[in-house]
């Protein structure tokens, strides 16, 4: 295991839990590719496929109770991380240059790929035929399409909640006490093998509240909306605050470490019980019933706390040596989630349609998709201005795959940070 003292001047790097972040990013690109193979009673994704598939719906089920939770408490974590080692006027405006201008540069090519991917979809399906239909108008605020791009302006968000509350503890708490107290608070919660019940609970409760909360959906993304939704802020932003004091006791990763076969066992447990309640192939109403609503939002947050567990565990286990692919894939995926959406969907609409197989259709999706992307990574980002936008470095052409870490201090790369 990694450990690191946030005020160190040359901390060492967290080779494990750059390994989960970038693939918990991957797994967000596979995620989406299973998308239009998902069985569901109406059309869900902009892409169906004529095979659809049990074996991908159910993985998409349960890749979705994890990922993106998991993604925010690696942002707080590395969040932390950077904001002790810069201080507050450069992480400022590192996120500025790696998260915000990202959002804005990148979202109008985005945006209009994936309307002509859905349209080019719409004839596809159509035989050739054009949809007719009214002529769509821009949403009126706060209804904003976001697409993918939607945990980048939510990241912006909890930085800046962040940076607001940390500024009032620390002129309210000038001796650390309260501060103190907290990491002691931290440090019991993880002391024992509750703690996942612990960080489930707010998510849960926010889940039981909401009515119309759709199981089989977990936290609402807010992809459509410049008004982040409660329930999101709750479900991501306790996965958020939760990394960012977990980097105050990096001594703690080793309770996560330990037990990872128990949590491993409880979050399959979960995500099977989950399905169980919900039902195996995609639900796109609410459960109507108010106790199997309550168990379904208890069930779903167990799981999704569980597996977080286990697979930080299992990565700071097996995964915390420097290993130069993983390396160059956590340093890649960022630009890989930022595009991977068009990419995706083109290979869909080309495969849709085929009399094949599933699993030979969805080996075409990701064995033409990733090839694509990470060539578009090495010659047009890498070693460009992109690289030092997105990665905070520009790797010169020479370089190729890293032999050796190739910096000292973690969290520079913006998943780190951003993720």
């Amino acid at each position: 295991m990694v450990q690191s003292d946030p005020g160190a001047r040359t901390p060492e790097r967290f080779h494990a839990l750059d390994a989960v972040r970038g693939f918990a990013l991957i797994l967000g690109i596979v995620f989406h590719a299973a998308f239009s193979f998902v069985i569901a009673p109406h059309q869900i994704w902009l892409v169906r496929d004529s095979h659809p598939s049990l074996t991908l719906t159910v993985m998409f089920f349960t890749l979705h109770v994890f990922r993106m939770t998991l993604f925010f408490m690696m942002a707080g974590f590395f969040g932390h991380l950077t904001f002790h080692r810069w201080g507050a006027k450069r992480f400022i405006v590192d996120r500025l240059k790696r998260i915000a201008a990202p959002m804005v540069i990148f979202w109008p090519f985005l945006f209009a790929s994936i309307i002509a991917a859905s349209i080019w979809a719409s004839i596809a399906a159509s035989h050739g035929a054009a949809q007719e239909g009214p002529p769509p108008s821009w949403p009126a605020f706060p209804n904003f399409p976001m697409t993918h791009l939607w945990f980048l302006y939510v990241l912006l968000q909890f930085y800046a909640a962040v940076l607001i509350g940390r500024g009032l503890v620390a002129r309210l708490d000038r001796t650390g006490a309260f501060r103190r107290e907290v990491d002691r608070v931290v440090a019991g919660v993880m002391g024992t093998p509750l703690a996942p019940l612990f960080l489930a609970a707010p998510v849960a409760a926010a889940f039981a509240l909401s009515p119309k909360w759709l199981m089989w959906f977990g936290v609402p993304t807010p992809d459509s909306s410049l008004a982040t939704n409660a329930v999101a802020w709750i479900g991501f932003g306790t996965a958020f605050a939760f990394g960012w004091v977990l980097h105050r006791q990096t001594d703690l990763l080793a309770q996560i470490e330990r037990r990872w076969p128990l949590n491993l066992t409880l979050g399959v447990a979960f995500i099977v019980a989950s399905l169980a309640i919900v039902g195996v192939t995609a639900r796109i109403t609410p459960i109507t019933d108010p106790a199997q609503h309550l168990l379904g939002a208890i069930c779903y947050a167990l799981a999704t706390w569980t597996t977080i567990f286990a697979l930080v565990g299992l990565a700071l286990r097996f995964l915390s040596g420097h290993s130069p692919a993983r390396r160059y894939i956590a340093d890649s995926s960022y630009w890989l989630y930022l595009v991977h959406l068009p990419i995706v969907m083109v290979l869909q609409v080309l495969v849709a349609q085929l009399d094949w197989a599933w699993p030979l259709k969805f080996a075409v999706i990701l064995g033409v998709g990733f090839p694509l992307m990470f060539v578009t990574y090495e010659l047009l980002v890498r070693h460009s201005f992109l690289g030092w936008l997105l990665n905070g470095k520009r790797i010169p052409w020479k370089a190729g795959l890293p032999t050796r870490p190739t910096s000292s201090t973690p969290g520079l790369h913006p998943t780190e940070a951003a993720r």
